[in-house]
Formats: structure tokens, sequence, C-alpha cells
């Protein structure tokens, strides 16, 4: 959420976030309504102010003055209903309208209408050439028999599948080299709810804007998270911190549930867009530094890429458009890695800072050392997500007769196995 303050004072450049991001946040009609409710605010405060006067005063009175003052403190407690009533009506069309406005997207962001228009940053590894037809990851995991997606649309629809074998192993795998390097580099190791009450999602920006994508326990007022980053990120929700407290970092992996709204028809094949997955997350909780929150952003994305760098995957890394930033990032980097069956770059990972847009939200704030109060920065960032990654790390390593190496990286997860073969 953003400071009401910034968006009176500056109103063109919330409006202009909002279309840069393509975001239907009406900044006219809040300031509308704001005004509306700072003006019945203060009719209320001077109201109050005059009855509480008028109280103390009747007692010093006596005959028609009294009267007249017992009769305004009437007229005045009636104003107030009627006062107290206006503004219980008014507060959530604020409140609704707040939710919608956009973060403004950092200065060095391209301006762009979608993921098209992404700007390449670097790329890292070779792309290799292969001197035989190469497989795609559903042709080579039926094969093997470790990737049943058939089965796996038969027991829960469409997107769906299941994961076999050393198929589930090398899934497994790198989840836990992900995890392995993460504590190495002093994240803390959180398991976390994934069912979450709706309230937690409001504060985090996955409502209302991605509503729509979100799996629903309606009965129970509670969603399904598409990421560990919403429990993560709350987790200090409602909490002063202590600036000597801070950054706070943490890890965790989860299994992630995403409708696809919007997505009939779009990368049906394989496991590149599936309803559920396992991802590796990792958060930033800091002060309320943009210097600082920049730094932790490229240690966010080092992370990511130091996970790829040890699986030897060839990837790029992107800085994400107007058009394809959330709601509340101020600049995202994209990591995409190379995937054959598509001839190009998917991406696998997203690295997002937020400043205190989150943390407005859900109410983390911190102490300085003047005790001072401040709002907390957040960031986040996918370590690795499984099974996407799969569709690069079975189809670059892939060999003429069908096999699959196993990067020497996962071997030690996996029992030692080197190549992952069909039965014979």
């Amino acid at each position: 959420m953003i400071d009401i303050k910034l968006i009176r004072s500056d109103p063109d450049k919330y409006t202009k976030a909002a279309r840069d991001k393509h975001i239907a946040a009406d900044i006219t009609a809040l300031l509308q309504a704001d005004s509306e409710l700072l003006s019945l605010n203060q009719q209320l405060q001077d109201a109050r102010t005059e009855q509480n006067s008028a109280g103390k005063q009747i007692a010093e009175l006596t005959g028609q003055d009294k009267v007249d003052a017992i009769m305004s403190v009437k007229s005045l407690k009636t104003t107030i209903a009627e006062l107290e009533d206006q503004i219980e009506k008014i507060e959530p069309k604020v409140n609704e309208l707040m939710l919608l406005v956009a973060q403004p997207a950092a200065d060095d962001v391209p301006l762009g209408k979608d993921d098209t228009e992404n700007t390449e940053l670097r790329t890292v590894g070779e792309i290799p050439v292969f001197d035989f037809e190469t497989k795609d990851h559903v042709e080579l995991g039926e094969e093997l028999d470790i990737i049943d997606i058939p089965r796996g649309v038969k027991l829960a629809g469409s997107r769906n599948f299941i994961l076999k074998g050393a198929g589930a192993m090398l899934h497994q795998a790198v989840l836990r080299l992900a995890i392995d390097q993460m504590i190495d580099k002093g994240y803390q190791l959180m398991t976390v709810p994934v069912l979450v009450n709706e309230d937690v999602m409001y504060g985090t920006g996955y409502f209302p804007v991605g509503r729509d994508q979100a799996y629903l326990a309606e009965r129970d007022n509670k969603s399904l998270v598409g990421t560990a980053e919403v429990p993560l990120t709350a987790y200090h929700s409602g909490e002063i911190l202590e600036a000597s407290d801070l950054p706070k970092k943490y890890v965790a992996v989860s299994t992630c549930f995403r409708r696809e709204a919007g997505a009939a028809g779009k990368d049906t094949r394989g496991l590149y867009r599936i309803h559920t997955f396992d991802k590796v997350e990792q958060v930033v909780i800091g002060p309320n530094d943009q210097a600082q929150s920049i730094d932790y952003h490229q240690e966010i994305l080092a992370n990511a890429e130091d996970v790829l760098k040890a699986l030897e995957l060839p990837y790029r890394v992107v800085n994400v458009c107007t058009g394809d930033l959330g709601q509340g990032q101020v600049q995202k980097f994209d990591i995409e890695t190379w995937m054959p069956s598509r001839d190009s770059y998917g991406e696998t990972h997203s690295a997002s800072r937020f400043y205190e847009f989150q943390a407005r939200r859900l109410s983390i704030r911190y102490r300085d050392e003047d005790g001072k109060i401040h709002f907390c920065h957040t960031l986040n960032n996918t370590v690795i997500a499984s099974p996407r990654i799969m569709i690069p790390l079975l189809e670059l390593n892939q060999n003429a007769d069908g096999s699959v190496n196993v990067p020497q990286a996962l071997r030690g997860y996996m029992g030692g196995l080197a190549k992952i073969e069909a039965a014979r």
C-alpha cells in the first residue's frame, strides 16, 4: 500500500504508475473520497471538541442557559452519530480504492506493454549444439518412465502431472540443492502454511488484483498460496522489530497453487505452465533504506544464479518492463533458462523488491536507534522452482540414446546416480 500523503502530493505520478502497469486504479476517485473522508473526520473532531466543552460548562449554568446547553449537547450527539455513520460508509470505499493503487516503477525500469518488451541485461553459459535429433522433456520423461502426464490429468484435470522414480528423485534433488545453498548463505529455513487467511493475501498484494489466480477455500475464508513468499513475508505482520535485528533473511520450500486463469491454450504441453509445483523461495525484510534494498535485490538475484551455475544451465537475466510488473513491485529481474524444445529462454525465476508496499499493508515496522518507528522494506526471489526447471535439466542433458545425464551437483542427492536410463 502507498502512503496516502504521497498520493495527495503527486497524484499524476500514481496515475502514470497505474497506466504503465495496466492496473485499473482510479486516483481521481480515490482523492475525491479521501477529501470527503478528511472533511468528515475534521467535522467529527470539531463536534466532539464542542461536545466536551459544552458538557463541562453545563454544571456551572442555571435556568434557561442550562436548558439551552443541554439541548445543544443533544443536538451535537445527533450530529456526531450522523458523521460517524457517513464515515463508516465512506471508509471502505477509500480502503478499496487504496488497495488498487500501483507502486511506481524505478527509474531504470523499461517502459513496455508486456514480457516481449523486457530488456536483456546479460546471458550466462553456452547454449549447446546437439549432433542428433533432440527430444522434448515430455518425450524423454515418458520414454524413461519418469513423467506421467495422462494419469496426472486423470486424477486432477488439465495441467497436472505425476513424477516417478528418478524423475521424482531429480525433482527433490533440485529443491534440496537450493535449500542447502541458501542455508550455507545464512538464510533461516522455515516451514510455513500454504493455506492462509485471506487478509494475508491482501497484505502481500496478491489480493484483490490477483484474486482470480488463487484457489480459494471460501467456506473458511482462506486461500492456497501461489508462493511461500506470502507466509514468509507476513510472518512478522503487525510487529515492531528492532533495527539491530534487520535484515531478516528467510527461505522456505512449499507447494504452490495457481489457477492459471486466462492461460487457456497457452503452454499446454508438458511441465511449463501447471497448477501445482514446488518452489524454494527467499525473502528479505530489511530497513527502510532504498540503497540497501537495491543491494539486497542484487544479493537475492545472485543466490538464484548460483543455483543455475551449479546445475550448469545456460540462462539470461532480464529487466522486467512496466507492463510485466506486479502492482507492488518497484523493480523485478527475471531469470530465463534456455529450453531447447521452446527454442528460447523460458522464465524460471523472478526477483522483486517492493520497498514498503507490502510492509504497510501488513504493518511490519521497526524501531531505529533514536526510537522512531519506520515501515520495513521487503524483497523476494525464487531460488528454484520445480518441475519447470526439469525442462532444461532433461532437455539440455539428453544423450542420443534417450538417456539423460544427471548434473554433478545433484548426484549426491540421488544416491550417486549419474545417468537416468530406460529400464531394460
